[in-house]
């Protein structure tokens, strides 16, 4: 069967509800807060990151303004590299009466709001690097919990369904931080509190609808600091479908990183767009439009074909013709073109390839520790990409590399999804 998983050992009739493998489907309503949870979190993250950090960037040193939102991102995402696995673990070993993702959920949106808040306020680059720490720090405990969430209540059958729809959450979210962007006109200021309102008020659906078994504790073995640190190591000889998946998505969000993080500077310095925050918000616009459309349909196709890689392939092959799109073609009609490839690209790999990924977890008394490490997949590129970025338009020939570099890196991860064995 196609769409098979190995059993865990702890799954059976004895197994604990928390634990047992999901055969009933998720609500409608439950899936909305999921969904919700989603745009929170890609709100918070990238109002900030595509608009409000490099606005803020130019504000106190223009000049500078490259390395600077390169500095901020990378330390960010150095954050979220132990963030994401570590609440994820955490929140496997939870036993709250509210269940185990659920108070992650809600203290890590808390933590993030009020990281932005202070953000907002911040006028050197040191400040402006602790508190983007902090909002990674936060923002990475609701997605670790949310991300695990689906593996613990969503069966098989209905993950590529679910997956496109938190897609499309995501493009939400991140739609929403182009639309702040371009409303405060500037302000940046006024953008990150627009970021925490929203990052804020989006977990609460899902909380008052969490379908989040709690965790008895009869079913926790000891907690030894040795063994639990040494479980963060998932043996890619042991699971070889593991580490395969996580080095496309890894190379795969490389490349996306590549083709978005210097847009704002992009649209400025090149294209000479006049107001480069409203470009950021109709590229983003047409990139979420395409990504909706198409995360929808293809994880439910899959779903019904009962396959995977070869939407993770053609996918991945789009997402890089976006950035061969951007480099040969550096003008506004080819940025709308590389937008809206990127976005049909991006919308059937996230809903497809986060089902796969989902399929090839070794075990569910860990599947939040897992989502996590796969989830550094997502976090990494955030430090790999701004720093080729910064090489490739200072030193290495300018924006064309810089896409072209994009377009290669990505071709690398269709490439790699070929040796995944244990889904079709």
């Amino acid at each position: 069967m196609s769409l098979s998983k190995k059993p865990s050992p702890l799954d059976g009739t004895a197994a604990a509800a928390a634990l047992a493998e999901p055969v009933q489907k998720v609500t409608a309503r439950w899936v909305t807060g999921l969904v919700l949870v989603n745009v929170g979190i890609n709100a918070a993250f990238f109002g900030p990151i595509n608009v409000f950090i490099g606005q803020q960037a130019i504000s106190i040193d223009a000049p500078g303004k490259e390395a600077i939102l390169s500095l901020v991102t990378a330390c960010g995402a150095a954050v979220s590299l132990v963030a994401n696995p570590l609440f994820g673990a955490l929140s496997d070993r939870t036993t709250s009466r509210l269940g185990r993702r659920s108070p992650w959920v809600l203290a890590g949106a808390v933590l993030a709001t009020a990281a932005l808040l202070a953000m907002s306020f911040s006028s050197a680059v040191a400040l402006m690097v602790l508190f983007w720490c902090l909002v990674q720090l936060g923002a990475n405990a609701a997605y670790a919990a949310i991300t695990a969430a689906v593996p613990d209540r969503v069966p098989v059958a209905q993950r590529g369904g679910v997956g496109g729809l938190a897609a499309m959450g995501q493009t939400l979210g991140i739609l929403t931080g182009a639309v702040f962007g371009a409303v405060v006109t500037g302000n940046f200021m006024v953008g990150y509190w627009l970021c925490a309102a929203a990052l804020l008020l989006s977990v609460l659906p899902y909380l008052f609808h969490r379908n989040d078994p709690a965790l008895p504790k009869s079913e926790l073995e000891a907690f030894r600091p040795r063994a639990f640190i040494n479980g963060f190591w998932i043996s890619p000889l042991r699971y070889p479908d593991f580490a395969w998946a996580w080095l496309t998505r890894f190379l795969v969000n490389v490349g996306n990183q590549l083709t978005i993080v210097y847009l704002l500077f992009f649209l400025r310095d090149v294209i000479g767009y006049p107001d480069p925050a409203a470009g950021v918000l109709v590229l983003t616009g047409i990139y979420a439009v395409m990504v909706m459309i198409t995360a929808v349909l293809a994880g439910p196709w899959s779903d019904r074909v009962g396959r995977r890689k070869p939407f993770v392939i053609g996918s991945s092959a789009t997402i890089a013709m976006a950035g061969a799109i951007m480099a040969f073609f550096p003008v506004w009609p080819g940025a709308l073109a590389g937008a809206a490839v990127l976005g049909i690209g991006f919308g059937a790999y996230l809903a497809v390839d986060f089902a796969l990924l989902t399929q090839v977890l070794p075990f569910a008394v860990s599947r939040g520790k897992d989502m996590g490490v796969i989830n550094v997949a997502n976090s990494l590129p955030q430090v790999v990409a701004p720093a080729l970025a910064l090489v490739a338009v200072t030193f290495a020939g300018g924006y064309r590399t810089l896409f072209l570099a994009a377009a290669v890196i990505g071709l690398l991860g269709a490439f790699f999804v070929v040796k995944i064995k244990g889904v079709d």
